[in-house]
């Protein structure tokens, strides 16, 4: 395998069935899926028109079995206004300005956290030290757990036996992992539960600890949920802002490693940061740091694209709906595909490319040259980033849509600037269930100093 080829063709880039369907029946064609006769959509338009019109045309529509193993309070799972207080509670949480005073220091401490116990030379998993980082952080932000405590990696080896049953077969029986998983949800419930109850003792004796800011805590005092809505809430903040941000970074490292340029404009990039920074003669990022990393959200938006960690969204026609000459009828499923929209050629130049100078409007770039890289060429459609869904979209929107961003790119800051790395192993991305490296991505790395 050339270590700089940039063309990606494992499964999770190829979507293979639905680009065979797609080619034969058309971008919007009508077929059988999770039971039920299902729209597959792989038009930017109609999947732009479903987001927009949640709620209206069209609803959330998950299959039994996730609501039932996250929970039917499930932010995934709900519906009409209860989603709707319930993503409110959570942008609140997470909004800029908590972003800007507590999130980003907290992001960075947990990267170097990770980073600091790499060794010189080592080999290691990639996609294992993602995860610890961000099972980590979400952990501290939601419960103020600490990385390493015993209760901390409890809580951490339930979580892992239930997200393997999250879309596992429904088949509550011994040994099914959907019935490992249905315990350790039961497990982890009881943890939260028994947080909320120390949490509510001393608040009523006043002896609550100022420095717990976290959402446990702002849920107690600023909410009107009941106890099982905001145990769900929190499995399900929890589920979202590990397993998606975790396989993003990993797919990153991945990418990386694939295109030295990219690598090299990144380290100029965070050095100038670093630079400047050394001679204020502060130490910790600022958010001002964080806005000028631009060709990293350059790396970030390519990422998401190429990498499609969402791939599809499940909804349902509430009603009769026609778009363009085609009929939807009411109730039936309706699959947005936004992987398909992010790997179409009419949309993106040479799709299944590593190309992160696409989204520079100044520099856009097609990977022709002889190391894999992009080389110079046009700008990008102006186009592209409305084509460009890799958060959902609509009412839906991901609500941690900004602090995976922030997390990516103080991740990426600190990787470039203090280590190089390759792969020690090919391995490549996979779809199954979730997006994973089979054999977790190992990669060896160096530690360098850029001066």
């Amino acid at each position: 395998m050339n270590p700089h080829k940039q063309e990606y063709s494992n499964p999770i880039m190829r979507l293979k069935l639905f680009v065979l369907c797609g080619r034969r029946y058309g971008k919007i064609y009508k077929s059988n899926l999770f039971g039920e006769p299902t729209i597959v959509s792989a038009d930017a338009g109609l999947n732009r028109y479903i987001l927009q019109n949640e709620g209206k045309l069209f609803e959330c529509s998950y299959p039994r079995s996730i609501g039932g193993i996250l929970g039917k309070w499930s932010m995934l799972v709900l519906v009409g206004d209860m989603h709707r207080d319930m993503r409110i509670i959570s942008l609140n949480f997470l909004c800029q300005a908590r972003l800007r005073t507590h999130l980003l220091k907290e992001v960075e401490q947990h990267t170097l956290l990770v980073l600091n116990s790499w060794k010189d030379n080592s080999v290691f998993s990639a996609q294992d030290e993602a995860k610890k980082f961000t099972f980590n952080l979400m952990a501290k932000h939601i419960m103020s757990l600490e990385p390493g405590k015993p209760e901390t990696e409890l809580l951490k080896k339930e979580y892992v036996t239930f997200m393997k049953g999250v879309v596992s077969p429904p088949l509550n029986f011994p040994g099914s992992a959907y019935r490992k998983a249905l315990q350790s949800r039961s497990n982890i419930l009881k943890f939260i539960e028994q947080k909320m109850s120390e949490r509510l003792t001393k608040m009523k004796k006043g002896k609550e600890n100022m420095e717990e800011d976290d959402l446990l805590g702002w849920l107690l005092k600023h909410s009107n949920l009941s106890t099982e809505q905001i145990l769900d809430l929190i499995l399900s903040l929890l589920f979202a802002g590990h397993e998606t941000s975790s396989v993003a970074i990993a797919l990153a490292i991945y990418f990386l490693q694939g295109c030295p340029e990219a690598v090299q404009q990144l380290r100029e990039e965070h050095l100038e940061i670093a630079r400047a920074k050394k001679q204020s003669g502060e130490v910790e990022l600022k958010w001002e740091d964080y806005k000028k990393m631009n060709f990293t959200q350059s790396v970030v938006n390519e990422t998401l694209r190429l990498g499609n960690v969402v791939r599809f969204l499940h909804r349902k026609a509430l009603k009769d709906v026609r778009y363009k000459g085609y009929d939807i009828p009411c109730g039936w499923k309706v699959l947005p595909v936004i992987a398909a929209v992010h790997l179409d050629p009419s949309l993106f130049d040479h799709p299944q490319h590593f190309n992160p100078w696409r989204w520079q409007q100044n520099n856009g770039r097609s990977p022709v040259s002889a190391s894999g890289c992009p080389c110079p060429s046009p700008s990008p459609s102006p186009s592209t980033n409305n084509n460009f869904m890799p958060f959902g979209g609509g009412p839906r929107l991901c609500a941690g849509s900004e602090l995976a961003k922030l997390e990516m790119a103080v991740f990426v800051h600190h990787l470039v600037l203090n280590f190089k790395w390759e792969l020690a192993e090919d391995d490549q991305a996979f779809v199954f269930p979730f997006v994973e490296f089979p054999k977790g991505l190992p990669i060896r790395i160096h530690r360098h100093t850029l001066k």
